[in-house]
């Protein structure tokens, strides 16, 4: 039976496989995207502003400090937890009296090394891996892990399934046939991306050594509700890629797997083979820290369903003025796709939301239209006010 690999937000993988009596293999990967950038917008608006109830109600500092920042709906780099990027200003300049900036560290010297243990350790608890697992602190996103992946864990003859849900299971089955005999057995791209198959209907290759899937596709905002995929959640600021490997999975890779893509160097060197990326690192530690604090991944999903709901109910109940492309029982909680019926004024929207402090909503170049991210660090309040302009800004052009 094949191994089973899957991607999770924002655009992360997971191998699993189920050979072994049950005893998943997991592969955790988490990468970068590129951000597209705003069109020349020249119209000329009305001038209004949108508040929300939430933003108004917090305390004056508070208030203050989300008036200073915006609301950033990026797939990725993405916003970032306010708490975790003010205690990273406070210790920026000198790290619990080390006398100097983790930017400064020595990588294998004991403050270093307490930071990137202390992450692993937070990480482990978040997700509860065990030890018949490897947790890796890499770079080069899952673009780079495309050819990792095929590189440790088949040979060039294997046969491999993937299932293609959206531009980032077309780019891992591309790069996949560079280094293994890939096949595609579902592929969503004649509807356009906007469904996922079941598990059960997949007619996978028999001698298949792993099957591949995206679990949350982030430029098309479709996401697997029937596998018991990782939570979606922001590890931290770009630059950083985690990877989550059973141990008996490492050790084999092919003979022209360059050494910084094997795992097995990685994984002897506790992920300091070389200098890694050192206050990325430090920085996903304070974000664990802090989805530990909130409760656990289980409370943060819950906020995020709120967020989900509260903005996908909108584009539902603008009697067709905003359109989500994507089928009900797919729709990613973190990634979220709309059009406006009258297609001419979505530039009109993207800069209206600019001037209100709500930026990158400009959908990812290859399908246009809009994408509002609303990743765990997004705040309930961000959404709020989204969805008051939105129906505001209905209200003016309906």
């Amino acid at each position: 039976m094949a191994s089973k690999l899957i991607s999770s937000s924002p655009n992360s993988l997971l191998l699993q496989n189920p050979n072994l009596q049950h005893r998943n293999h997991d592969l955790l990967l988490k990468p970068t995207t590129k951000m597209a950038s705003f069109p020349n917008l020249t119209n000329k608006v009305k001038a209004f502003s949108i508040k929300c109830s939430a933003t108004a109600a917090t305390p004056l500092s508070q208030s203050q400090d989300l008036e200073e920042r915006v609301f950033n709906f990026a797939a990725g780099p993405a916003t970032l937890p306010e708490k975790v990027l003010k205690k990273a200003q406070s210790e920026l300049y000198n790290w619990h009296g080390s006398g100097m900036s983790v930017m400064e560290m020595s990588h294998r010297g004991k403050e270093f090394l307490s930071i990137i243990q202390k992450a692993e350790g937070d990480l482990r608890a978040l997700l509860n891996i065990s030890e018949d697992y490897a947790v890796l602190f890499l770079q080069g996103g899952a673009t780079t892990q495309f050819a990792a992946i095929p590189l440790n864990i088949v040979k060039p003859e294997d046969s491999v399934d993937y299932v293609v849900t959206g531009s980032w299971g077309d780019k891992a089955f591309k790069e996949a046939q560079k280094y293994s005999k890939p096949k595609v057995i579902w592929s969503g791209k004649s509807e356009k991306y906007t469904k996922i198959p079941s598990f059960d209907s997949l007619e996978q290759t028999p001698d298949s050594k792993y099957l591949h899937i995206c679990a949350n596709e982030t430029i098309h905002g479709v996401e697997f509700k029937d596998y018991p995929d990782p939570k979606k959640w922001d590890l931290g600021p770009s630059g950083v890629t985690i990877v989550i490997i059973r141990k008996d999975l490492i050790g084999d890779a092919q003979g022209i797997t360059p050494v910084m893509l094997d795992y097995k160097i990685h994984a002897e060197n506790n992920s300091l083979y070389n200098t890694p990326p050192c206050f990325g690192i430090y920085m996903c530690g304070l974000v664990f820290d802090d989805l530990l604090a909130q409760g656990g991944l289980k409370e943060v999903e819950k906020k995020n369903k709120k967020k989900g709901d509260l903005l996908y109910n909108a584009i539902d109940e603008s009697k067709g003025f905003y359109r989500c492309p994507v089928d009900k029982s797919v729709r990613s909680l973190m990634n979220v796709p709309f059009t406006l019926e009258k297609s001419e004024l979505e530039a009109e929207f993207i800069k209206e939301a600019a001037k209100e402090k709500m930026i990158q909503l400009k959908g990812h170049r290859s399908v246009g239209g809009m994408r509002a991210s609303i990743y765990n660090a997004m705040p309930f309040a961000g959404v709020e006010k989204l969805v008051a302009f939105m129906k505001d800004f209905q209200a003016r052009h309906a």
